[in-house]
């Protein structure tokens, strides 16, 4: 869901939140689609990243990942569903992964999270090199 991953609200960014290292991402940050909202939070020594809200969500807080291709798995609840893991690095970029979107049901098996100058954060998902998808979050206030 790297459309509509947010997480906990954090304020700053920039040169202050780059100089705070692992910890400059963790907070809740705007996805930009269907007023996502992922939480970036520790997870052990890495960053991890679970579902916040969505429109969706406050139109049925019930929404479970429907779209997710493996049928076993389409009975989670989309609220609090961990959308990233096992992100490490800082304070610019992290690396990690897996991702999911539940958005589309798509996965990516690793990513890289940067932290650009503008306290914009890019999340990148790639299947395989040359297979990437990009979105820009914004921190949410």
């Amino acid at each position: 869901m790297l459309t509509a991953i947010a997480i906990a609200a954090a304020s700053g960014g920039g040169a202050a939140a780059a100089s705070q290292g692992n910890g400059a991402i963790t907070g809740l940050w705007s996805t930009g689609s269907q007023g996502g909202r992922v939480e970036l939070y520790r997870c052990g020594t890495a960053i991890c990243g679970k579902v916040d809200d969505a429109a969706p969500l406050r139109a049925n807080p019930d929404q479970r990942d429907v779209k997710n291709p493996d049928r076993k798995l389409r009975d989670r609840r989309l609220k609090g569903l961990v959308v990233l893991r096992g992100f490490s690095g800082g304070p610019r970029e992290w690396k990690g992964g897996p991702l999911y979107d539940p958005e589309t049901g798509e996965g990516a098996a690793t990513g890289t999270m940067t932290l650009r100058p503008d306290g914009k954060l890019e999340v990148k998902g790639c299947k395989v090199a040359i297979f990437c998808r990009t979105k820009v979050w914004t921190r949410a206030r």
